[in-house]
C-alpha cells in the first residue's frame, strides 16, 4: 500500500528518530510512504486559539495535497494526527466553513473536496498490516522486556475511531504478540501536560513524575509512546524529576515504532535509538543482539 506521508515539524528537527523509525518499519513492512511535497506546519493548538478560520486554512492544505496524490494522509505526530483528523471533521460538517477555506486555498492555486482519510500509524500497522504480517518479519522477540505502552490524550480522543477511547488495546496487542510482558498502566492516556513545562513547569512536572511513578511501580523496563511532546517531556525532564522528588527514575522512552523495529531486526542507527537522553537497559541492548529463533 501507498500513503502520503505527513511527517510534521516535531519528526522533522527534534524527534527525527520517531521521523526514522517510522519510516524504516512500513518500508520492512513493505508499506510505500510518500511524502508530501511542500507539505506545512499542521498548526497545532495555537493557531485554532488565534482564529478558527486561519487555522483550518492552514491544516487543510496539507489535506489538499495528500488529495492530489489520492492517498491516505500517514501523520505520526499527535498533535499533527489530531488536528488534521479535527479539520477533515469540521470541513466535511460545516459547508460554510469549508467554502471560506476552499476560498483561501483557491489562492495558492489548491482545493479541497474532503476525500482525504487520516490515519495514524498505529491504526494502519494493527488493522491495515496486520499482527500477522509483522510476526512474519519479525527477527527477533521481546521475551523478558517489561512494556508500558502510553498512548498519551489525543489520538483516542472522540471521533478517532480506530481504538478504545477510554482504554485502548491496539499498542498492548502488538507487543504482546512480539513476546513482551506489557504491564499494567493505568495512566495510559492520561495527559503528560504538553506545553505547559513552558508556562507551568511544576504542574508539568508532577504530571510526567506521576507517569513514570506508575510505570515504575508496574516494574516497566520501558515506556513506548506515539507522541513527540509525550516522548521530550517524559525523557529530557527525568534528571529534574529526580532532583525535585528525590526519585531515582532512569527508565528509557522509546517511540513504539523504535522498539517495533527492534524486533523487525533493523539497526540502532536506522531507529534513531542511538540519539536518546536515557541509555537503554541491559534487556534492550541484549535484545537487540539476539536473534529471534
Amino acid at each position: 500500500m501507498k500513503y502520503a506521508y505527513y511527517p510534521g515539524c516535531s519528526l522533522e528537527k527534534t524527534q527525527r528518530g520517531y521521523d526514522e523509525s517510522v519510516r524504516e518499519v512500513f518500508e520492512a513492512l513493505g508499506q510505500e510512504l510518500i511524502e508530501i511535497d511542500d507539505w506545512n506546519c499542521c498548526g497545532a493548538t495555537i493557531y485554532m486559539s488565534v482564529k478558527e478560520t486561519v487555522s483550518l486554512a492552514v491544516s487543510s492544505r496539507n489535506l489538499a495535497l495528500a488529495e492530489k496524490m489520492g492517498l491516505d494522509i500517514i501523520a505520526p505526530c499527535s498533535s499533527c494526527f489530531t488536528v488534521l483528523a479535527k479539520t477533515n471533521r469540521i470541513l466535511n460538517q460545516v459547508p460554510e466553513m469549508h467554502k471560506d477555506v476552499n476560498e483561501a486555498l483557491t489562492e495558492g492555486g489548491l482545493s479541497y473536496k474532503g476525500k482525504t482519510k487520516v490515519r495514524h500509524p498505529v491504526d494502519i500497522l494493527m488493522n491495515d498490516v496486520g499482527i500477522e504480517t509483522i510476526l512474519h518479519n519479525s527477527k527477533k522477540s521481546l521475551n523478558g522486556l517489561k512494556v508500558a505502552p502510553y498512548y498519551g490524550c489525543q489520538i483516542v480522543r472522540p471521533e478517532k475511531g480506530f481504538d478504545d477511547r477510554e482504554n485502548p488495546i491496539l499498542l498492548d496487542r502488538m507487543f504482546n504478540k512480539c513476546g513482551a510482558d506489557v504491564v499494567p498502566f493505568p495512566m495510559k492516556v492520561r495527559c503528560c501536560g504538553g506545553m505547559l513545562m513552558t508556562t507551568f513547569e511544576d504542574t508539568a512536572l508532577k504530571l510526567n513524575m506521576e507517569l513514570l511513578q506508575c510505570a515504575d511501580n508496574n516494574g516497566a523496563d520501558v515506556i513506548v509512546t506515539t507522541c513527540p511532546l509525550c516522548h521530550f517531556n517524559l525523557e529530557a525532564y527525568q534528571d529534574k524529576i529526580n532532583e525535585k522528588y528525590q526519585t531515582k527514575y532512569n527508565i528509557p522512552i522509546l517511540y513504539f515504532t523504535q522498539l517495533l523495529g527492534i524486533v523487525l531486526g533493523l539497526p540502532e542507527k536506522k531507529l534513531g535509538i542511538d540519539s536518546s537522553f536515557i541509555p537503554m537497559c541491559k534487556k534492550i541492548t541484549d535484545l537487540m543482539e539476539v536473534q529471534y529463533v
